[in-house]
């Protein structure tokens, strides 16, 4: 007979762990580029999706069929076995379903931006089917680490701690994306574009986890369960709410202000590093292990970017790898019953480190041989020019995730810090330079309109005959073609608008012509989508800070620079591009 009450709590705990998945999405929609969101969420969808049948057809009976030598449970194809307990096998097998989601789309946000869509759900299916399914079966299906003692109540190391390492490793052999670092390995950020999508994630995120926790007790009856349930909630709570603030007070002190993404992802961290002692912890405890949490993720992330170079846009291998791990062996410590503080001795906590250094071996290794696969037939990352223009239009065919609502801002190498400098050997002087011109020289405004791709060839283009200013800015629009084919729900638009960046300068010394013939050498290819040139008149230029007017307000004073002794006159002016994407 079944228990109605556990029934229910199982199927309960299943639904909130599903709605992570939307937290996820929302995430890492929200800390990677507009030109990305479609590819992000069908990511999300699809690792759900394909690891859901996956995980029914073959991992299921991996994970929790009877133990094969403590390494593996009996294949159980398409889970024709009974597993009931005091609630139906389908009860619980959903439960584990979504569990098993969770892993697998950890990593979607680490390889976000640059990875093949093919190859992402390749992936999802091999973890969904083989490598989840025998490291969770060591410790949650009564495997060798279940035997020694090995405490993980709700997945810090089983979900989080694979899904972080398997991030890690994909986004090692994956590459960082174009302009995340410079010529001399400094990072450089790419912003997300929606904090505010990335804030709905984390509390969505906080919400489902008291279900991913709290419904881990598969059993909400008999009094000792019930008051289990209440010390599991509330430890979950306040463990992230102790490496929030630690992680908001860290970044205040190391940036100068408190760094909002970082904090958003303190609360993730100390949600992952409650999970696995969340029912073994007092409430001190749990504030212990989210405190200590917080160091772990800042100071990793900042390693992770910096120092090894591993490009994860939304820190998914600091949230969940390192968290995950750090929660799994801190139990060891602060467990009631066993933990090193509490007169248990070591020998928990050397059980915990042995558990997070297997589980961690196991996942690089197959992951490695997995990516490195993947890579070396289908290939793993996008080519380049795909990169740039953004994987919506390239993997899907979907110009923007938000048609009618706002621009689709161009890539960092497209938008970025415009300098440009006045050649060396320029002896005119302002004086001789303004003869030559009259006493109202003409200004005109040329105006470009072309593709992302081409703004770094054009920006030298412009520099090397001298323009000394240009404003840049990230637009869409279309031309006589209408823009490239775009499907919605398998219908044609029939237009749309593409991703563009518009330049703009002001000249008056240099010929007009010779601007354009710049503009047309480096943007020609013959073919539609070239981009376009407008030229105007201009009445005046004003220049604010100094009230000068017209070819003044324009030029720099070249007489005046040499006066005070600058041999090569090297005059940089410098605009910084708002970069939305």
């Amino acid at each position: 007979m079944f228990s109605s009450v556990d029934t229910i709590w199982v199927l309960l705990g299943a639904i909130l762990v599903f709605f992570m998945q939307a937290g996820f999405a929302m995430v890492e929609t929200g800390f990677t580029r507009a030109k990305n969101a479609g590819n992000i969420i069908m990511k999300n969808l699809l690792d759900f999706c394909l690891g859901s049948v996956a995980f029914w057809a073959v991992g299921f009976g991996i994970m929790f069929g009877p133990d094969i030598s403590g390494f593996i449970g009996k294949l159980d194809i398409l889970l024709r076995g009974n597993y009931d307990s005091s609630f139906p096998t389908y009860a619980f097998a959903i439960f584990q379903t979504v569990f098993c989601a969770t892993a697998a789309t950890i990593v979607s946000g680490a390889m976000a931006e640059r990875t093949k869509f093919s190859a992402y759900c390749l992936y999802s299916l091999i973890i969904s089917l083989v490598i989840y399914p025998i490291s969770g079966h060591w410790i949650w299906g009564g495997g060798w680490l279940a035997g020694i003692g090995f405490h993980d109540f709700a997945g810090s190391t089983a979900v989080h701690m694979v899904g972080g390492l398997a991030a890690l490793v994909g986004a090692y052999l994956l590459g960082p994306r174009i302009g995340k670092y410079d010529e001399n390995g400094k990072v450089q950020p790419i912003p997300g574009h929606s904090l505010t999508l990335g804030a709905l994630g984390v509390f969505i995120l906080w919400f489902a986890w008291f279900g991913f926790n709290g419904g881990s007790t598969v059993s909400a009856t008999g009094d000792e369960t019930l008051v289990s349930m209440g010390s599991i909630i509330f430890n979950t709570n306040l463990a992230a709410a102790a490496a929030t603030n630690a992680v908001m007070l860290i970044t205040w002190f190391r940036y100068g202000k408190p760094d909002v993404s970082m904090t958003l992802n303190g609360a993730l961290g100390g949600l992952v590093a409650i999970t696995a002692g969340c029912d073994a912890v007092s409430p001190f405890g749990a504030f212990m292990i989210g405190l200590i949490s917080a160091p772990i993720l800042v100071f990793g992330i900042e390693f992770i970017d910096q120092k090894l170079k591993v490009d994860d846009p939304v820190g998914a291998i600091g949230v969940h790898g390192l968290c995950g791990a750090a929660g799994t062996i801190l139990t060891g410590f602060f467990a009631l019953n066993g933990g090193l503080l509490y007169g248990g001795g070591f020998s928990m906590l050397v059980t915990q480190v042995i558990g997070v250094a297997a589980v961690a071996v196991w996942v690089c290794v197959t992951m490695t041989i997995v990516f490195g696969t993947i890579r070396a037939t289908v290939g793993l990352r996008v080519l380049p020019d795909e990169e740039m223009e953004g994987l919506d239009i390239r993997e899907h065919a979907l110009v923007s995730s938000y048609a009618d609502f706002m621009p689709v801002a161009a890539g960092p190498a497209a938008i970025s810090s415009i300098k440009t400098v006045v050649p060396a050997d320029n002896t005119v002087s302002l004086a001789e330079v303004k003869k030559m011109l009259g006493d109202h020289p003409k200004m005109t405004k040329v105006e470009i309109y072309t593709n992302p791709k081409k703004m770094d060839a054009l920006k030298e283009a412009l520099n090397e005959i001298g323009i000394t200013g240009l404003t840049v800015t990230a637009v869409t629009g279309c031309g006589a073609q209408k823009g490239k084919k775009e499907f919605y729900r398998g219908a044609e638009m029939k237009m749309t608008l593409l991703p563009k960046v518009k330049v703009e300068t002001v000249v008056c010394k240099v010929p007009v012509s010779k601007v354009v013939e710049a503009a047309k050498s480096v943007l020609y290819t013959g073919a539609p989508g070239d981009g376009k040139i407008f030229v105007y008149d201009v009445e005046n230029v004003i220049r604010v800070s100094s009230g000068e007017e017209g070819f003044d307000a324009l030029q720099y004073d070249y007489d005046k620079a040499q006066q005070e002794g600058i041999e090569a006159l090297k005059y940089v002016y410098e605009r910084q591009v708002n970069e939305a994407s």
